[in-house]
């Protein structure tokens, strides 16, 4: 989850050992009568969106994303791995044009593949609010795949 929010590995690797450090200090208050997953990830969700908003740190992630992305999808010509690296590009400039709650659902929902319900539960939000910024997101992502097409035209 760090690392699909932040996008560099170096960046997951500290934000994920200040949410260990947070970890530690918090499990005295945690009710071991609720799912610890959900409560855990919702510890990692506010440390991520706290930091964001405190820093404002800039996205360092398309190298190592785009060599998983190349990998998973098997590109072996060098106009298909073009393709790929562009329309990843594409995709993570309009990720990072979204605020920093509506990337986190799309981060749950369709990286992470979480239901809207188990994203409702991590983000302590109404199921209809994540969807609706599911919905929204998605469709800030679409606007910017037409803005890059009609500059291709």
């Amino acid at each position: 989850m760090a690392y699909q929010f932040c996008g560099s590995r170096e960046e997951a690797e500290d934000r994920t050992q200040e949410v260990f450090l947070k970890l530690h200090g918090a499990l005295p208050k945690y009710d071991f009568g609720k799912n610890f997953t959900a409560w855990l990830l919702t510890l990692v969700k506010n440390h991520l969106i706290d930091e964001y908003r405190r820093t404002k740190w800039e996205k360092t992630q398309r190298d190592n994303f785009d060599e998983r992305v190349l990998a998973q999808a098997g590109h072996s010509g060098p106009e298909e791995s073009l393709v790929a690296k562009e329309t990843k590009a594409l995709v993570w400039e309009g990720l990072n044009r979204l605020s920093a709650e509506m990337r986190m659902v799309i981060i749950l929902r369709d990286l992470q593949g979480k239901s809207y319900e188990e994203a409702a539960e991590i983000l302590d939000l109404p199921l209809g609010t994540v969807k609706s910024r599911v919905n929204r997101a998605r469709l800030q992502l679409a606007r910017v795949l037409k803005e890059y097409q009609g500059g291709i035209s």
